[in-house]
């Protein structure tokens, strides 16, 4: 891993560290409907750390998917979660991360993730990741 500082003051490692984070896998369940009906799971407390201050980010995760022939597992979810509350990672790398592991657990026919944080320096920001990705 390359830690060069860049013009923004934080390190390539810094920036890459979603690539290196060990999270627990994301368990499934067989659906038992072949319809299309949306399921959206949210999670109040997430929790995770700024990998340049160090210092505690919060906000609120929501999965908003319409399953393929997998749903998402809750229990394993926040186990899952659970994981990032001593992580530093990036808020826009969390929902992108967090995106990706869903599709790779079940392979959803689309899903939304999206980061609702709360406001550091009077600043909020809200991330949204989605897939298949649409202009």
């Amino acid at each position: 891993m390359n830690d060069k500082s860049t013009k923004f003051g934080y390190t390539t490692g810094q920036a890459e560290s979603v690539k290196h984070i060990r999270l627990p896998a994301i368990e499934a369940w067989e659906n038992q409907y072949k319809r299309d009906y949306t399921i959206k799971i949210v999670h109040p407390e997430f929790t995770s750390v700024c990998p340049k201050t160090g210092l505690p980010d919060f906000g609120t995760i929501t999965i908003d998917y319409v399953p393929g022939k997998l749903c998402l597992e809750l229990k394993s979810l926040k186990y899952y979660f659970l994981q990032y509350r001593n992580c530093g990672i990036f808020m826009e790398n969390i929902a992108n991360r967090v995106l990706d592991d869903v599709v790779k657990a079940i392979k959803p026919k689309s899903c939304t993730v999206t980061g609702d944080f709360t406001p550091r320096g009077g600043l909020r920001s809200v991330i949204e990741a989605r897939y298949p990705y649409k202009k």
